[in-house]
């Protein structure tokens, strides 16, 4: 494994390994680590106050893994194999970029997914990355015709699916975002939607699912973009302050990626144990 994906031992400890199945799955996973794809950065007051996405998106998961975490950086750090028995799953982050630019990076991170995906490995895409994972696999990112959307929404489902396992059939979570998945990928399913968007989640595969929504942001977390974004969001006719208005502290969204790990990521691991 390259040197930058060596984290550091997990921070929550284990009983030993004779001390029976409970105690064997947390063994298996914390020999395993969440790789975090590092593709961009929050907006800077909310890096400064609150960490990078891997700190949101390890902080939102808390006790719900007892297992490690590393990071790469996909814009600039060579890319891991695409499974392998200390991995877990690979969670890509958000992003400013946009896939619609064809940047060399992006290029280059598409086909490692097509790799990842190939090989079974979870996956679980937020924003950009819920993008990427799209264009990779061969559907296509655009402009969102209908516009930005930002801040609190709703999400209607459309199926039921484990991803969804405890929310309702409609629920509020936070976005941030310009671009949208305009055509699916052979063999993907839209999972939910709303007026702005018509693939808030899509699985892509009984392994990999991707969401257009945030589950990692909190309501000060969001509200940091909407403040960053002032300018722009009144230049293009959005009411900033209805905006913050609509903020609260509960977001089911996050409910997405948890159960990513618990019905995903935990059930594979305990079929793959590590080496």
């Amino acid at each position: 494994m390259p040197e930058h994906l060596r984290a550091p031992a997990p921070r929550c400890q284990v009983p030993p390994w004779p001390g029976g199945p409970l105690c064997y799955v947390e063994r298996v996973e914390q020999d395993k680590k969440i790789v975090i794809v590092k593709t961009g950065e929050p907006v800077p007051p909310v890096l400064e106050r609150r960490g990078h996405f891997a700190d949101l998106i390890e902080r939102t998961i808390g006790a719900a893994w007892r297992g490690g975490y590393a990071t790469f950086d996909a814009r600039t750090d060579d890319f891991p194999a695409p499974e392998g028995p200390g991995i877990a799953a690979f969670v890509i982050t958000g992003s400013s970029a946009n896939v619609p630019h064809r940047e060399g990076w992006m290029l280059r991170a598409e086909a490692w997914l097509r790799d990842v995906v190939r090989a079974g490995t979870p996956t679980f895409g937020i924003c950009f990355g819920h993008q990427i994972l799209a264009q990779a696999l061969g559907g296509e990112v655009i402009r969102n015709p209908r516009g930005r959307e930002i801040g609190r929404i709703r999400v209607q489902r459309r199926a039921d699916d484990p991803l969804f396992d405890g929310l309702p059939s409609s629920f509020e979570t936070h976005a941030t975002h310009i671009d949208t998945v305009g055509t699916l990928p052979e063999g993907a399913r839209s999972l939910a939607f709303n007026e702005l968007d018509d693939h808030q989640v899509i699985r892509f595969s009984n392994t990999c699912y991707g969401v257009q929504f945030h589950p990692e942001m909190d309501h000060d977390v969001i509200a940091g973009y909407i403040a960053w974004r002032r300018e722009i969001l009144e230049a293009e006719g959005l009411d900033v302050p209805a905006l913050l208005a609509r903020l609260a502290p509960d977001q089911l969204g996050t409910r997405t990626l948890l159960n990513f790990i618990e019905h995903i990521v935990e059930r594979r691991a305990r079929r793959t144990p590590s080496a």
